[in-house]
């Protein structure tokens, strides 16, 4: 299931412009540029961001989220059409046959089922074309992010087109290792409502990942940096051996 921010409309709609900065995604472009990319699964393709930029490029997108509302705000944005989306998960895909296929953002975190894990990357894997590469981050748990997440480091007030200005925060609920659950709470001025969104992230460490990798059949090429957060994310590129 979808976490309340991707699946509740009035939140879905609302998500790209408290989420403005959207300059993680930098790094998966110049990774589609690479290798003559022309075919790209976006795992988790939520408001369709970076789908939208890949068709814009002239790439061909299949994007697929479980958060129906979430891909409501996507069918409705400008060059939508371009795109090829999927309500569902990389666990029941129709066939494809892509060069490429990611999980930005805290997509591959959000899957924290083990079995749903390995399903996850198994049908990623079936995805691909002969060769085609994987790519995806996940947090350095070294990093100790969810130290960070509280309302006095995250409240802010932003004036959303139409909806009118919205509060929102986050807070820590639960460190039950590997798992970190947050919550996020939005006030709507305009009528008072109080949404809340929790989610729960897994944390794993970089040689639990390779492991798993090379079990679905993946030859791990690298592990980068993220360029907008360095120290704090394991970014993999993973093959389709």
């Amino acid at each position: 299931m979808a976490d309340e921010c991707f699946g509740h409309p009035r939140l879905a709609a609302v998500y790209d412009v408290l989420d403005p900065d959207r300059g993680d995604l930098d790094a998966y472009v110049e990774l589609a540029e690479e290798g003559g990319v022309r075919r790209v699964l976006d795992i988790g393709c939520g408001t369709g961001v970076f789908a939208l930029l890949l068709a814009g490029r002239g790439l061909e997108v299949v994007g697929v989220d479980p958060a129906r509302a979430s891909l409501d705000v996507a069918r409705g944005k400008p060059g939508s059409g371009r795109v090829r989306w999927i309500c569902g998960d990389a666990t029941a895909l129709p066939p494809l046959r892509v060069d490429l296929a990611t999980m930005t953002a805290n997509v591959a975190q959000a899957v924290v089922d083990p079995r749903r894990w390995r399903e996850t990357l198994r049908g990623a894997h079936e995805a691909l074309r002969p060769g085609g590469r994987l790519v995806f981050e996940t947090r350095d748990p070294a990093a100790r992010a969810w130290e960070e997440w509280n309302r006095a480091a995250s409240y802010g007030v932003t004036d959303v087109p139409g909806a009118g200005a919205v509060e929102s925060w986050v807070e820590l609920v639960e460190v039950a290792w590997p798992l970190v659950t947050f919550r996020w709470t939005y006030v709507f001025a305009a009528d008072g409502q109080v949404l809340t969104s929790d989610s729960t992230l897994r944390f794993r460490e970089r040689e639990e990942i390779a492991t798993e990798l090379a079990a679905q059949g993946y030859v791990v090429e690298d592990v980068r940096d993220a360029p907008d957060r360095p120290g704090r994310e394991f970014v993999f590129v993973a093959r389709q051996a």
